[in-house]
């Protein structure tokens, strides 16, 4: 069943832009300013704030971005990443190059994903952030991020942990919806004790009703006839209209960027890649004890 997509090719607000608005709302909010109290400040009118934080601002200026920064106490090196999100084109594709305008260590999926109300996904390589154990996601990032001190490679696994909050959280838990490529249960992550107890999460946490684990087996083949490598969909809910509240997005992680796609088109045709892979994979019960059963090979 196809999911309630924005008609129109031209929808105002684009993802950079509403990045940047979401960063500015809540930084005022923290800081205990109303937006007519920060607008005169500005020396604004608080629609100019508002359609800025809606990210529907037709011309953006860095300068205006700077001062707001500073009103808010946003520190230096989060106000670089504000600043590259404003100078980013108006386009419904936008690749996120690392360390262009926008400071490498400025994370922008997070604060998107963070929103989201539903996250659908394919994982070929690795298991869904989401969904990693303390231990899985302090391997890999001990192997992403080799010069980091133990301090630093804690913040790392703490901040994940902390991001998993959207889909554990009691009060309208976000849905995730993964297909896992049967690969990724036996590429080993930081040994076997630690794939053990995170095939045996992921066995867990399906059982919530806002999870949902597939695994494609690898006697599936190539469902669709062609690799479409990892992906996630975010969606942000509806309004009272039945209407997305805001454009939903795929977005594909790269090595050096990644890529954020919004076109409706786009959206509708990763959707219904993902609906093919789900067909091809195991049902939920068998997924689960796949799961289980390569956790105590791992365990022995």
């Amino acid at each position: 069943m196809e999911r309630p997509l924005p008609a129109s090719e031209s929808v105002a607000s684009t993802l950079p832009r509403r990045q940047l608005g979401r960063y500015l709302r809540d930084w005022r909010t923290q800081a205990g300013l109303t937006i007519a109290e920060a607008s005169r400040l500005m020396e604004w009118g608080a629609s100019t704030l508002q359609r800025l934080e809606k990210g529907q601002a037709d011309r953006i200026r860095t300068i205006d971005i700077q001062e707001l920064c500073r009103i808010y106490g946003i520190p230096d090196n989060l106000a670089d990443g504000l600043k590259g999100l404003a100078q980013q084109a108006a386009v419904k594709s936008w690749w996120h190059a690392y360390g262009d305008l926008i400071p490498e260590n400025f994370d922008v999926y997070v604060g998107l994903e963070a929103s989201a109300q539903q996250l659908t996904s394919y994982q070929s390589e690795l298991v869904l952030g989401q969904l990693q154990t303390a231990d899985y996601a302090r391997a890999l990032n001990r192997l992403g991020y080799p010069d980091d001190s133990d301090i630093e490679l804690e913040r790392r696994v703490q901040l994940r942990l902390q991001r998993q909050t959207l889909t554990t959280r009691k009060s309208a838990p976000a849905a995730v919806d993964v297909v896992l490529h049967e690969s990724v249960l036996h590429r080993i992550v930081g040994g076997a004790k630690v794939m053990a107890a995170q095939l045996r999460h992921l066995a867990d946490i399906g059982t919530k009703s806002n999870v949902t684990v597939r695994i494609l087996p690898f006697a599936a083949g190539i469902p669709l006839g062609d690799p479409t490598g990892p992906f996630t969909i975010l969606e942000f809910g509806t309004d009272s209209k039945g209407k997305p509240v805001e454009p939903p997005v795929v977005y594909v992680e790269g090595f050096t960027g990644d890529l954020y796609l919004e076109r409706p088109a786009d959206v509708q045709r990763y959707l219904q890649a993902h609906e093919c892979l789900q067909r091809a994979a195991l049902d939920i019960q068998t997924s689960r004890h796949l799961l289980r059963q390569v956790a105590k090979e791992f365990a022995v």
